[in-house]
This record gives C-alpha cells, sequence and structure tokens, in this order.
C-alpha cells in the first residue's frame, strides 16, 4: 500500500501540473492555440481516462496490478513526452488523450486495497494524497513556467518517469481484489443505480460539467485579467488547496453532526460566488481572499457529498456503485472543458468564469429544495442500504 501510496503521488501531481496549468498556459503561449483546442485536449484525456473506468473491471480480472499499472503509466509517460513535440493541434489533442489512457488504474487499485476495518482512515489517507498532489503539481508547475517551460515539461517527464519505474516494485503476482461482473450485468446493474439516484443526476453533471468549463481558461483569467504573475498563481492556488485540505476533516465531523444537506447548500452557493466576485477582477489581497473562500467551500462540500453518494452504494458492491458515480460525474468532465475553452474563445474567459459561478449557485438552490430524508440515507436511498 506504500508502494501504491507513493506512485498514486507522482501520477497526481502530474496530472494537476498537466490539466491545470502546463496545457492551458504552453499551449496558449508556446504553441499559439486556441482556448477551444485546449478544452478539446483536456476532453480528450478525460474520455480515455473514463474508457480505461469502463473497462477496468474486465482488466482486473485479467491482468496482474503491476501488468496493469505498469503498462497504463507507460502509456501516461508517452503521452507527457508527446505533449513537448506537439507542434499541431491535432498532435497536442492526441497525446493529451494518450496520457489519459493511464491515470485511471493507480487510483482504482489502490481502493480496492483499503482494508474493511480501517476504511475510514485509509480512505482519508488516499483522498489527502490525491488532493496533495494535484494541488502541488499545478503550484510547482505554475512557478517554473514563467521562468522556463522547458524546466516545466521537464520535471513533468521527469516525475511521471519516476511513477513508472515505481510501478516495476509492484509484486509480479500482485492481484487486485474486485470481484468479476459481466459486462451486461454491469450495464442492468448502472441502470438500476441510476432509477435509484434519479434526483442526484442533475447536480453530479452540473457540477462537474462546471468545474471542467474552468479548466482550459482559469491560468489565462488569472494571468490576463487578474494581471496576476505564474508565483501569483501559484499562490491563489496553495491557499484554496491548502484551506480544503487543511478543512476536510473538521468539515466532514461537522456535516456529520449538522447534517449533509446544508453544507452542500452552502459550499455550492460560497463556491458559485466567490467566483463571480472574481470576475469583477479585483485586486491582489482580495482576490487572494476569494482562493481561501474557495477552498473552505469545496471543503465543506467534499465530505458531504461523498457521504451521500455513499447512501447510494450497495453492500458488496462498493467497486460497481463509485464506478458508477465516477462514470456519471464524467460526463460533466467530458463536456465541460471544449464547452469553456469554446465559450471563451467568443465571450471571453471572465464571461466563463461567471457562468461556473452561476451554475453552482444553481446547484445550491436545487439541494435547497431536495429532500431532507434523502441526505440521511432514507426513502429511495434506504431501498439500497437496507
Amino acid at each position: 500500500m506504500s508502494l501504491l501510496a507513493v506512485t498514486l503521488y507522482f501520477v497526481e501531481f502530474v496530472r494537476g501540473a498537466a490539466l491545470i496549468s502546463f496545457l492551458p498556459i504552453y499551449g496558449k503561449n508556446e504553441l499559439g492555440l486556441s482556448l477551444g483546442v485546449i478544452g478539446a485536449a483536456i476532453t480528450a484525456n478525460a474520455l480515455a481516462d473514463t474508457a480505461v473506468k469502463l473497462a477496468i473491471g474486465y482488466l482486473l480480472h485479467r491482468f496482474s496490478v503491476r501488468t496493469l499499472v505498469c503498462g497504463g503509466l507507460a502509456f501516461s509517460l508517452a503521452g507527457i513526452v508527446l505533449v513537448g513535440l506537439a507542434d499541431r493541434p491535432w498532435l497536442f489533442i492526441v497525446s493529451s488523450a494518450v496520457y489519459g489512457i493511464g491515470i485511471s488504474p493507480i487510483w482504482i487499485v489502490c481502493l480496492t486495497k483499503v482494508r474493511e476495518r480501517s476504511r475510514a482512515t485509509q480512505m482519508g489517507v488516499l483522498y489527502t494524497i490525491w488532493l496533495v498532489g494535484l494541488g502541488s503539481g499545478p503550484v510547482v508547475t505554475n512557478f517554473v513556467l514563467e521562468r522556463s517551460p522547458v524546466v516545466a515539461y521537464a520535471i513533468m517527464v521527469a516525475v511521471s518517469g519516476a511513477a513508472w519505474l515505481m510501478s516495476l516494485f509492484i509484486p509480479r503476482d500482485s492481484r487486485a481484489e474486485m470481484a468479476y461482473v459481466p459486462f451486461r450485468r454491469q450495464l442492468s446493474m448502472l441502470a438500476d443505480r441510476l432509477r435509484t439516484m434519479n434526483l442526484l443526476l442533475p447536480g453530479m453533471v452540473l457540477q462537474t460539467l462546471a468545474a471542467g468549463m474552468l479548466m482550459p481558461i482559469l491560468p489565462s483569467f488569472a494571468t490576463d485579467h487578474l494581471g496576476l504573475s505564474g508565483p501569483q498563481y501559484s499562490l491563489l492556488l496553495f491557499i484554496g488547496g491548502g484551506f480544503t485540505a487543511a478543512g476536510l476533516i473538521p468539515m466532514g465531523k461537522l456535516s456529520d453532526s449538522f447534517g449533509k444537506k446544508w453544507f452542500l447548500i452552502a459550499g455550492f452557493c460560497l463556491f458559485g460566488l466567490s467566483l463571480f466576485f472574481l470576475t469583477r477582477l479585483p485586486p491582489l489581497g482580495l482576490a487572494l481572499f476569494w482562493a481561501f473562500v474557495l477552498g473552505i467551500a469545496y471543503a465543506a462540500v467534499l465530505p458531504a457529498w461523498n457521504a451521500l453518494l455513499a447512501a447510494y452504494v450497495p453492500p458488496g458492491q462498493s467497486g460497481l456503485g463509485w464506478g458508477v458515480f465516477s462514470t456519471v460525474e464524467g460526463i460533466g468532465g467530458l463536456l465541460g472543458p471544449v464547452i469553456g475553452g469554446l465559450l471563451a474563445s467568443d465571450f471571453g474567459e471572465p464571461a466563463v468564469v461567471g457562468l461556473t459561478g452561476a451554475i453552482f449557485i444553481v446547484i445550491s438552490l436545487f439541494y435547497l429544495l431536495f429532500s431532507f430524508r434523502l441526505f440521511r440515507g432514507e426513502g429511495a436511498a434506504g431501498d439500497t442500504v437496507g
């Protein structure tokens, strides 16, 4: 588990560096690509990632953990190397897709290694690794990019190569503890899950759609409209990510005590309002304050949201249940980047940031009208939980 955890950190470091910083900034400033092309590249990455998730049950049943993780990370390393060689929009998109192939296996394998007797602790560790890796990658990359895109690219290649090398130390006979479910049966169970959680679907898709819309345009919004330098943008991300990480445990305990509903409502509302106020182009100090509010808002949402979804996971089917949720949420992640990039090309980055803020406020209002009993795992959810 320790070997997998370190490998996971390296993978998430490169994922954050590539998708949040390098692809948008390098693609726009060095390659001269439009935001629409950058958004399409991020969508291609998400599409490849989702395709692997859909096939992961079959793959884990057929191959050892070492073969699957090592092979996937080889694709990711190849994709990162190709990004630096991309001199055409189509190659930029293809390299991003190739990189996306290897992202999922390590995360899903880590989930299969979580033991029931210490599930909460191990899941907390995994989410911390995920968040720290995803946050530290763009912070480091933004700081270096302003000085040397070549060095930033070299760091990503080196860390991606280190992740692949570490995967070689996974025992040859290591197997994931995941029951194989035939694809037809998966489709049937997927339909059952979606019917049970139909009231959650709009929020699931909209929130990942809104977050995806921000990915290709956030760096250019920060530099071109907020007037932030690379280090200042890194500080913005560090404050937002740092307060998210610091707030996860206390916010989780508070949501358990006072109810998940109000934490989702308040979190999504604050997230939307913060994005709206950032479109007013505040000075640096105020922008950092709104980054702090964004971090606290996300810390309020994440534990409550995961706890809500957990009520819809049937006993003994955690792998399939979370796979369904990841797939549904992935729909928004697929559409968001290309929509955000195209809208920014026509209307500008501040318009996209304002629109995403409005979407998060709409989600908040949606959950305000959502039945309280469903937030306690009763009603429709209770049928699955027992």
